[in-house]
C-alpha cells in the first residue's frame, strides 16, 4: 500500500481499535503500541492494497496474529529463563554437604563385608577396571565379580539410607 494518504486514513480510523485489542491481549501498553506501529510500518513498505470494506477485520486479524507471536516469544523466553535458573540451582552444591556425602560413602565402603566386596567395588569404580580384568586378578569368574559388586552396592545403599 504505497499511497501514504490512504495509509494515514486507515491509521486514523483503526488505530484505537487495534491498540485496544493489542492491550487486551498483551497487557502491556508499550508492546501494544509497537505491535500496531509494526503493522502500519509493514504496510508502508508493502505494495498490498486493502479494500475499505475488509480493512478493519484484516487489520484486527493482523494485530491478533502479531500479539500471538509476541506471547509465544514471551513464553519461550520465560521457559528458557526458568530452565537456566534451575540449572544454576542444580550446579550450586554446598561443598560441606558434598564432603559429608563423600565421607559417608568412603566409610560405607570401609565397612563392606566380606573384604572382597570392598576390593571389587574400589577396583571397578575408583580404578575403572572391567569385570573381566578383576576376575583375572582375583582368579574367579566374571559372574562372581558381578555378584560381589551387586552385594557391595546393596550394602552401601542400606548404610547410606541409615544416615
Amino acid at each position: 500500500m504505497t499511497d501514504r494518504n490512504k495509509l494515514e486514513t486507515l491509521f486514523r480510523q483503526h488505530y484505537r481499535q487495534m491498540y485496544r485489542l493489542a492491550t487486551i491481549l498483551l497487557h502491556d501498553d508499550a508492546e501494544s503500541k509497537d505491535v500496531v506501529h509494526d503493522i502500519f510500518a509493514q504496510f508502508l513498505n508493502d505494495s498490498r492494497h486493502l479494500r475499505e470494506e475488509t480493512a478493519e477485520s484484516y487489520l484486527l486479524t493482523c494485530v491478533r496474529n502479531r500479539c500471538l507471536n509476541v506471547m509465544r516469544s514471551r513464553q519461550i523466553q520465560e521457559r528458557v529463563q526458568h530452565l537456566y535458573l534451575l540449572d544454576l540451582e542444580a550446579d550450586i552444591t554446598p561443598t560441606d554437604r558434598l564432603n559429608e556425602e563423600l565421607h559417608a560413602l568412603y566409610q560405607g565402603i570401609d565397612l563392606l563385608e566380606p573384604p572382597v566386596c570392598r576390593d571389587i567395588i574400589l577396583q571397578h569404580f575408583r580404578d575403572g577396571i572391567t569385570f573381566k580384568e578383576i576376575a583375572l586378578r582375583l582368579g574367579v569368574s566374571e559372574t562372581t565379580v558381578y555378584k560381589h559388586l551387586r552385594r557391595a552396592l546393596s550394602q552401601l545403599r542400606k548404610q547410606l539410607q541409615k544416615q
